[in-house]
């Protein structure tokens, strides 16, 4: 499964985009089992909401029995991730 990730994924547009999700997207019945492959690369506009919603699908996708990953995410969201201590189990990076 492939989410796109917004221009604009701060604090005021984080609840919007997790209601926006498909429902049952959380299911531990295998519905949404596989990869979840979170596509940033147009994200632009980030602080640590976008982090929360992150560890959020994460959450979500090792609760159905999928892997997880991040594609195209920026310099500063790399950043961000490492000083909030995420960065290796979130984005797979150091």
């Amino acid at each position: 499964m492939l989410l796109q990730l917004p221009v604009n994924l701060t604090q005021t547009h984080a609840m919007a985009f997790l209601r926006g999700l498909p429902a049952g997207l959380n299911a531990v019945n295998g519905a949404w089992a596989g990869t979840w492959v979170v596509d940033a690369q147009a994200t632009q506009v980030i602080d640590s909401a976008t982090l929360a919603v992150l560890m959020d699908l994460k959450r979500q996708a090792l609760l159905a029995g999928a892997s997880f990953s991040v594609q195209g995410a920026s310099a500063h969201l790399h950043e961000l991730a490492r000083v909030y201590g995420v960065a290796e189990w979130l984005l797979g990076v150091k």
